[in-house]
């Protein structure tokens, strides 16, 4: 492509789309700038003004292909072979130049000032990553190991003894091994965001009580409060000296910790040494058989067994205490920004340090079990450092360091949990906790900070764990039931690298954590069940749609499919029949630019439906060809949907481009819908203003949708008066009037009755008025309508009217009144109508057309009815002049007659009428007499 060809494609893009593709290249980041001015076109081609820069830079950096004319001709053959398809610049971007035959350009910088919109591949590494073992596992570790089965879980085994001790460890080991499966899949199921979020543990300093074998002492609780906040406000200082610190700090902390482990477990097989007190009996089978069963007691507050104490312990509140000692498995997952292979080391670095504390817990409820009596497990609280070899005070510094570690991950990950839901905006009430890209969530450590020191305050562990475990439980039935969605659903983007997973088992890890819920408090659980669903209604509200994506929406979308096969094409039994309204929005006239519909379409639409349940759907035309225009009605079919929100209406938006309204609607009528959930009403406005501002088009029109829909099996509502329709709160009195002409299946009853359901029709009465040709029909006539609506279980009044027939109006002679001058002058519009039709017939040589089709016209025929129609409407005047609505059957088109007489016709029968619907049913009943 020579250059010449080149600037006449860069314009013709730019006159096309008006922006041009800047493309930026930067070390092992690729991206495209979009910007109002500047963008390339599909082909890859620079515009002028960066050529000579980005072949220098080429050259520059060793690129080949360049140095000869020849070269460069054939570089831009084989970029002119994938321009057709518009690869070439997605091929540049990715570096997949090998694809094409071509050598790799070496990189060039992006010019300064740039802003990189999209980025594709791993961004630039300005850190060493961590490994499966210093990434994941041992976070893990130092989260899970804490103060608990320090000075806890001795007294654990005591209570519950072994048989039990060893039940609640497996419930709690099982809940977060499943859990941890789950996350795994979901973990490697694409590249997690680049947010660091170290913890999800929270620490609590806890009373710690030293027990000797005579006596309790207890240190003052003031004191630990006091000590407590200190040691909480030094944390949060170091937090505040930023993550680096704290990553180095927390190896060195949890080395400590393993080998205090170390230390209890050799100290637990040399016991009992020469100090020891006189209940731990070291490693016995008769202990092991006395601490077999449980036995669950009255105790202080503090722990201490006393029959008067205020708290009484049984399974249940063990697991609510236990919990919190088995959590911290996400800690790895949240610093997958820092680590090399997050598929890889996530899944393996989870599950191993979760099989490795449940397995250390195991053994260790049989070891203290078979160790010391069972008053000893009870009283001494710190059973565990005075069991350890050498010295108790390698316990001691366990003790501080697994407290201070653990507090330290804590006050690192929670606030960048914090900043990133709120940068999220999943919760906007959190806006104030927002930080920019790489900086300090200064704000969230404070608040955090806030919240912990209220735990310390409290001063119980006891108190305090079974709130915490509830979070937690929380938090992991979420991640399973999500796992379990995503497994069930199988969506094509599903496709997690970890593969021992299934759905099952997710389920089992969401029913777990829920018992477990209601084993600590079933008050509780229902509490926080509220709240989350609470929390949730307010993301869904409020909140900003993310860009993860949503799995319910993935679940609404296979019950929908479910659904409709489930409905099948058979046809829908009468009662379960539906109203499902296509709604015209296109009116017969003009509406402001910004209201894509008529307002009061969307408010009859609304009335269509049982407290307004049900769908509609609301479809336009665009006249011309859909090439050119398909950009514009994407733009309408925006701005439709959100008018439909906007009136609280339950239905799709649609826009169809073609060259006239009723190619469009021909093709709507036949496709819109799937199987049974395909539209049945079509409900559109009446042509009031034909008569001045189209009198050929807009007949044509008309008509052509009235006998499409009748084709088409499909019901038609033609509101008249739509202008003057009510809305959603103004409350109208009187009756609603049915004029019931033809057999509609009930439709024309079924709307009424529905109209009754609104509140804006809720005080008016119906009456169903019957035509009859003879006074002598009609009481037999109103027996068999009310008999009929008695079994229907519809409260009506019926009153049967006589209509004089044409033939009886011809034998009586004409009547002069003021009817009858309505009927002379549309006698009159149509005969001059005729006439020219007759003149262009005979001038042109041709037969009577009309509407593009051949007519016969019987001027009796047109005569009668213009009569019917016009006698028909005198009697809705004589007696339904002050009806909050009118429901009148609606006459078909006659087949042989131009669109013009027909809305003579219809121009008559809805005269000097406020609010009518014209209703037409089909060849179906939509009611029943049956239960």
């Amino acid at each position: 492509m020579e250059n010449g060809e080149i600037e006449s494609a860069d314009e013709e893009m730019a006159s096309r789309g008006g922006r041009r593709y800047t493309r930026v290249v930067s070390h092992e980041q690729a991206a495209i700038q979009m910007s109002p001015i500047e963008i390339i076109s599909p082909s890859g081609i620079l515009p002028k003004n960066e050529k000579a820069n980005f072949q220098a830079n080429s050259t520059a950096n060793g690129s080949q292909g360049t140095s000869n004319g020849q070269d460069g001709q054939g570089e831009l053959q084989k970029q002119s072979k994938l321009e057709l398809f518009g690869f070439d610049s997605l091929v540049n971007i990715l570096g997949l130049k090998s694809m094409t035959g071509e050598p790799i350009p070496a990189p060039s910088s992006p010019s300064e000032g740039e802003d990189v919109a999209i980025t594709l591949g791993r961004p630039k590494e300005t850190a060493p990553k961590l490994g499966t073992m210093m990434g994941v596992f041992v976070p893990c570790l130092q989260n899970i190991l804490g103060i608990i089965y320090y000075i806890r879980f001795s007294w654990i085994v005591g209570m519950g003894g072994i048989g039990e001790s060893l039940m609640l460890v497996s419930l709690c080991g099982a809940c977060t091994f499943l859990t941890s499966i789950s996350l795994s899949a979901i973990a490697t199921n694409g590249a997690m965001k680049s947010v660091v979020v170290v913890s999800n543990s929270t620490s609590i300093n806890g009373t710690v009580t030293n027990v000797t074998s005579t006596t309790v002492s207890t240190p003052s609780l003031h004191d630990l409060q006091l000590y407590g906040v200190v040691v909480t406000i030094l944390l949060c200082f170091i937090v505040f000296g930023g993550v680096k610190i704290i990553n180095k700090v927390a190896p060195a902390f949890l080395i400590a910790v393993l080998f205090s482990l170390f230390c209890i477990f050799v100290g637990t097989f040399a016991a009992p040494r020469h100090n020891a007190s006189s209940g731990i009996t070291g490693v016995k089978l008769k202990t092991f058989r006395d601490n077999w069963t449980s036995d669950y007691q009255r105790t202080t507050n503090a722990g201490v067994p006393d029959p008067s104490g205020s708290i009484y312990w049984n399974f249940n509140a063990l697991v609510g205490l236990f919990f919190p000692a088995v959590t911290g498995i996400m800690a790895g997952s949240n610093r997958s920004a820092s680590l090399k292979d997050t598929q890889r080391s996530i899944p393996i670095g989870t599950l191993a340090a979760t099989l490795t504390t449940t397995f250390m817990y195991l053994v260790s409820v049989l070891l203290f079990g078979a160790l010391a009596t069972r008053e000893e497990l009870l009283t001494n609280r710190l059973l565990t450092a005075e069991v350890a070899w050498p010295v108790p005070a390698i316990v001691y510094v366990g003790i501080i360091l697994s407290t201070l570690g653990a507090a330290l991950q804590s006050l690192t990950g929670a606030p960048r949990l914090l900043a990133a839901i709120a940068n999220d905006d999943i919760l906007p009430v959190l806006k104030y906790f927002k930080v920019s890209e790489g900086g300090e969530p200064h704000l969230a450590t404070l608040f955090t900070a806030f919240i912990c020191i209220g735990c310390v305050v409290i001063g119980n562990l006891d108190l305090i764990t079974p709130t915490i475990t509830m979070f937690f439980l929380l938090c992991y039935a979420g991640v399973n039931l999500s796992c379990f969605l995503l497994d069930l659903l199988d969506a094509p983007s599903w496709r997690p690298r970890w593969r021992f997973h299934h759905w099952s088992l997710s389920l089992i890890g969401a029913l777990i954590c829920i018992v477990i819920m209601f084993l600590i408090s079933w008050s509780f659980t229902v509490v926080s069940l509220a709240l989350a669903s609470l929390i949730y209604y307010y993301v869904s509200i409020k909140g900003k749609a993310g860009d993860w994506g949503d799995g319910f929406k993935s679940a609404y979308f296979q019950l929908a499919l479910r659904s409709l096969r489930s409905l099948g094409a058979n046809q829908v039994h009468p009662k379960n029949w539906y109203p499902i309204p296509l709604v015209f929005c296109r009116p017969w006239g003009k509406l402001p630019e910004n209201v894509p519909c008529h307002p009061k379409l969307a408010d009859f639409a609304n009335c269509m439906k049982k407290k307004g349940r049900g769908m509609s759907m609301f479809v336009s035309i665009i006249d011309g060809d859909y090439q050119e225009l398909a950009e514009d009605a994407k733009i309408a079919c925006r701005q439709l949907s959100t008018y439909i929100d906007y009136k609280n209406c339950e239905g799709v938006a649609e826009i169809v481009v073609a060259p006239t309204m009723a190619d469009g609607f021909r093709g709507i009528v036949q496709t819109m819908g799937l199987g049974n959930l395909k539209p049945n009403i079509v409900v559109m406005r009446y042509p009031e203003i034909w008569r001045r501002e189209n009198l050929t088009q807009i007949p044509s029109t008309f008509v052509s949708i009235i006998n499409d829909c009748i084709i088409a099996n499909k019901a038609v509502v033609i509101v008249k008066g739509l202008d003057e329709w009510p809305g959603e709160y103004q409350r109208q009195y009187g009756t609603i009037d049915l004029y019931w002409i033809v057999r509609d299946g009930g439709l024309m009853l079924l709307l009424s009755q529905l109209l009754l359901t609104k509140e804006s029709f809720d005080s008016c009465k119906i009456q169903v008025f019957c035509i009859a040709e003879e006074d002598a029909e009609a009481e037999e006539l109103k027996a068999d309508v009310k008999k009929f609506l008695y079994d229907l279980r519809l409260q009506a009044e019926v009153i049967v009217i006589t209509i004089k027939s044409w033939e009886a109006h011809l034998k009586s002679g004409h009547q002069q009144d003021e009817s009858m001058e309505a009927f002379s002058s549309a006698q009159q519009r149509i005969g001059a109508y005729l006439e020219e039709m007759k003149e262009t017939s005979h001038r042109e040589g041709t037969p009577l057309m009309a509407d593009g089709k051949q007519v016969v016209v019987n001027e009796q025929q047109v005569d009668k009815f213009l009569y019917t129609t016009l006698e028909l409407n005198s009697t809705i005047l004589r007696y339904s002049r002050m009806a909050a609505v009118v429901l009148v059957s609606l006459p078909p088109p006659p087949l042989s007659h131009p669109s013009y007489f027909y809305m003579e016709y219809m121009d008559l029968l809805v005269e000097n009428v406020p609010r009518m619907l014209i209703v037409r049913g089909y060849r179906r009943d939509v009611v029943t007499l049956f239960t």
